[in-house]
């Protein structure tokens, strides 16, 4: 195990224990019939709403975007990237399932975001491509490693920048997604690997909340 697979497997370790208490917690409180079915399905969310920097970022269409605009809506934030192997189209494509499966009216009100942690390559251009192959509604954020990094640390999805020198390089990153609420605060997390079934079951009752 090289080093920087070491240190995500840290990361993920502390992600993990950190999900861990959150449900715990959760669980204590007095609704536990609909945060048990929550949890079941990977959704976890925080006991309390973690504000969000409004950091700048540039979408797939080359226009600039402030995480503010993302409010109004549900966001599922997944760090990722198009040249990645495994992860990025496997989940990208459950989240095109999933969203062919939902009501209407929770479509509506849920946005799915790609912000790639691969900006040398992942040009405005590349995410719109590649998202196409998948929702053309899905959402591709590029930025700054600098800007990246403050975006996964606020959010707690650990990625390891790649040294770019490389040929054919990879980038180690999370599979959780970040959940942010319409009023822009970080809800919670989606646990992977997803549950499409549970996460249809479930997503619609959740984004009915404000």
């Amino acid at each position: 195990m090289t080093r920087p697979q070491k240190a995500v497997f840290i990361l993920v370790a502390i992600v993990a224990l950190v999900l861990g208490l959150t449900a715990y917690r959760v669980l204590s409180g007095t609704d536990q019939g609909d945060q048990a079915a929550h949890i079941d399905a990977g959704i976890i969310l925080l006991p309390q709403s973690r504000a969000v920097p409004d950091l700048s970022l540039t979408d797939q269409d080359g226009q600039p975007l402030s995480l503010s605009q993302l409010k109004g809506k549900w966001t599922v934030l997944f760090f990722g990237y198009t040249f990645c192997p495994d992860i990025c189209p496997t989940t990208l494509a459950q989240l095109r399932q999933i969203k062919s499966e939902l009501p209407r009216e929770a479509v509506d009100k849920l946005r799915i975001v790609l912000v790639s942690v691969d900006p040398d390559r992942d040009t405005p251009q590349q995410l719109k491509q590649y998202l196409g192959y998948f929702d053309k509604e899905f959402v591709g954020l590029t930025a700054p490693v600098d800007t990246l990094k403050k975006l996964a640390n606020a959010v707690s999805i650990p990625y390891i920048p790649a040294d770019t020198s490389k040929p054919n390089y990879t980038v180690d990153h999370s599979g959780n997604l970040a959940l942010l609420g319409p009023d822009g605060t970080q809800r919670g997390f989606i646990r992977a690997p997803l549950n499409g079934q549970k996460l249809v079951a479930q997503l619609p009752g959740l984004v009915e909340r404000k």
